[in-house]
């Protein structure tokens, strides 16, 4: 064999740089890594498979514009009251409209707003309250926040003639009750309706 052509002649290496063997290994685990991480510029948007599993944070506040309401009824021997809004009142109308109610109760003007439901109460003119909001005139009416107020597991022989607490618990579109003894947790806000059992409408969602 021609000594020129031996590719093991004393004094000469052997295959390729260890440096070049560095770098190439370096360029081939970018390349890798580029191919198999997505760049965040192109990540494709996803929609969720249902629309009322979307949180309530993520509501658009541009679409919070605040609605005219009015009183569709009081209950005084319940604490308790409906509001009817308009049918067409978003969401992030609603969920305004209750947290503009909890400002106003932590303001002491929410009398200005609403009737009192314990006047001359030593905690205030609202210190028990559950407001029902309805955007069916039809169910903002006294028979349905009687159903409401009395929870799901009074039993429907006892109110034959009684709107369904199933039927009217859906037609809550929100729901604020003040409880002003209850310290740690005086305000709860909630789209849709739940009883104190856990009893809930399919779109309830809680707010605060």
């Amino acid at each position: 064999m021609d000594p020129e052509e031996n590719p093991y002649q004393e004094g000469k290496r052997a295959g390729a740089h260890p440096f070049a063997v560095i770098v190439g290994v370096i360029v081939a685990l970018w390349f890798a890594i580029w191919l198999l991480v997505p760049n965040p510029k192109y990540k494709h948007a996803t929609v969720p498979a249902d629309p009322e599993s979307v949180s309530v944070t993520t509501i658009d506040a541009a679409d919070a514009a605040l609605i005219m309401f009015r009183i569709g009824t009081t209950i005084p021997e319940m604490n308790a009251m409906s509001v009817i809004v308009p049918p067409q009142a978003t969401r992030s109308q609603i969920v305004a409209l209750l947290q503009q109610f909890r400002q106003a109760r932590l303001d002491n003007t929410l009398t200005t707003m609403l009737p009192p439901t314990t006047p001359g109460h030593e905690l205030g003119d609202h210190a028990v309250a559950d407001i029902y909001v309805f955007s069916n005139k039809r169910y903002g009416v006294a028979d349905a926040v009687h159903v409401l107020s009395r929870g799901a597991h009074v039993p429907g022989e006892l109110y034959p003639r009684a709107i369904p607490f199933e039927v009217a618990m859906e037609q809550v579109r929100g729901h604020y009750r003040i409880d002003l003894h209850d310290t740690g947790h005086p305000d709860k806000g909630s789209l849709g309706f739940a009883d104190e059992s856990g009893v809930h409408s399919r779109s309830y969602r809680p707010i605060f």
